[in-house]
């Protein structure tokens, strides 16, 4: 049975971006809902193994549905580029900040889609789609979102509109195949864990909290230090896919994540990681496939949330301390402006949409 417990889940959404204990929720008129990875999943123990799969699972996209790729940047979706057809369409997003300039993943996507004689598309998005499609993306996710969620979304209506009922996306490659390399750097204690993971303290903005630190408690090894692999599969994971998962069916438009039907069935190699390695499997399938290009310098999707929350002076509901965002991230500033938003839909402070 599921209850409500606004204090539990405000907590659980600044530190982990989800609801850790699935029986409780915000509101029961926004129950939350949560992505499962496919039931059958390969393992994998070679960068080989994990080609021959991924391809495997573009192409049985191809077949059953009419798709195309979200393309980024990085090296997990240019990975998954070579395996669309070519004339085949892609699209990137990129954010604008009027008279700014700020990261920008089009001109090397840009190649990428060249490389691989694939039609480009940028889907651009602006603060104001932020303000515009948060609103119904919680309601249908049951909790406050991440930034991605946007994008994904204005993406898909983009691709709905072109003719397309199908996204494919190089999501979860980062934490199945140890790309997140800034955790897997140094071994961490409980206590260092916690507070270096956690997005934001619950301690440190709102005036009733609790801490939740089991899903990292049940990750730590005899020698004291925290499985991090382990527990960004057992965590990290299902918030990210729940992301994409909610945002692609607000949209109407189904999704296709090829690394997720597969998992490391080997040691991850932690050492080689710290030499510089991250994601190693998926680099050498990468230079197999572009032996010309550079692997780039490995960087989040792109949000401008400094330059967007430069001004924002932080949340004036009563469940949060006064002056709470100082000092923060703008990614950390969107994460309580958010919940503070999502707490406005749930008291009928706000139109809902």
């Amino acid at each position: 049975m599921v209850t409500e417990d606004r204090v539990y889940c405000s907590s659980s959404f600044l530190q982990y971006r989800s609801i850790i204990d699935k029986t409780k929720c915000f509101s029961l008129k926004y129950p939350s809902h949560f992505y499962s990875l496919p039931a059958e999943r390969t393992p994998i123990t070679d960068s080989l193994k994990l080609e021959e799969v991924l391809k495997e699972k573009v192409e049985y996209t191809l077949k059953h549905s009419k798709a195309a790729l979200a393309l980024s940047g990085g090296i997990d979706s240019p990975v998954l580029a070579k395996f669309m057809p070519k004339g085949s369409t892609a699209y990137t997003f990129q954010c604008i900040v009027p008279g700014v300039e700020v990261t920008n993943e089009v001109p090397i996507s840009a190649k990428y889609a060249e490389e691989c004689g694939l039609e480009h598309k940028v889907v651009e998005i602006f603060w104001e789609d932020f303000e515009r499609f948060t609103p119904l993306l919680m309601q249908a996710h049951g909790m406050p979102v991440h930034s991605i969620e946007v994008q994904i979304y204005k993406a898909a209506l983009q691709a709905k509109k072109d003719g397309f009922d199908t996204l494919i996306f190089g999501q979860a490659a980062d934490a199945l195949y140890g790309g997140l390399d800034k955790l897997l750097s140094v071994d961490w204690t409980l206590e260092t864990f916690l507070n270096r993971y956690s997005f934001v303290m619950p301690d440190r903005v709102l005036k009733r909290f609790v801490i939740i630190d089991e899903p990292i408690k049940e990750h730590v090894e005899k020698k004291g230090f925290v499985d991090v692999h382990s527990f960004i599969n057992n965590y990290f994971l299902f918030p990210s896919c729940d992301s994409y998962y909610n945002a692609m069916k607000c949209a109407g438009v189904n999704i296709s994540m090829p690394y997720t039907h597969t998992y490391l069935n080997c040691p991850l190699d932690i050492e080689r990681i710290r030499r510089g390695r991250s994601k190693y499997f998926v680099r050498e399938i990468f230079e197999r496939q572009y032996p010309t290009f550079e692997v780039p310098y490995k960087t989040p999707m792109p949000r401008p949330m400094n330059e967007w929350f430069e001004n924002w002076q932080g949340p004036v509901r009563e469940e949060f301390l006064p002056n709470c965002v100082e000092g923060m991230t703008g990614d950390q500033k969107w994460y309580m402006y958010c919940l503070e938003k999502f707490l406005d839909i749930i008291d009928g402070r706000v139109n809902e949409q």
